[in-house]
């Protein structure tokens, strides 16, 4: 526990360790800018990045072909064979 505190205690202090990517415990590789992610499920062997653009909107792609759009927790999935599903504060459904 207190490696980890020192740990953390430096990476605070040190401002190129805020534009680097991390792993974290779960394999998912997160940028500091809070912009871009990538992860990899070993168990599905997917993979998938994320972009958040300027207007705040999130895009998701996965390696089998999905992809995701997401603001506020509303949101439109398209799956690799063309299904679209969309969540809005109202419902949610797919056609």
């Amino acid at each position: 526990m207190r490696i980890l505190v020192i740990i953390l205690t430096v990476m605070l202090f040190s401002s190129s360790a805020f534009a680097e990517c991390t792993t974290n415990a779960r394999g998912r590789k997160v940028c500091s800018n809070g912009e871009e992610a990538a992860g990899y499920n070993s168990k599905t062997g997917n993979a998938w990045k994320s972009e958040k653009n300027e207007a705040g909107v999130t895009t998701t792609q996965t390696s089998a072909g999905g992809e995701a759009k997401t603001k506020n927790g509303k949101g439109v999935y398209k799956s690799p064979s063309g299904k679209k599903c969309v969540k809005t504060a109202n419902n949610q459904g797919c056609n």
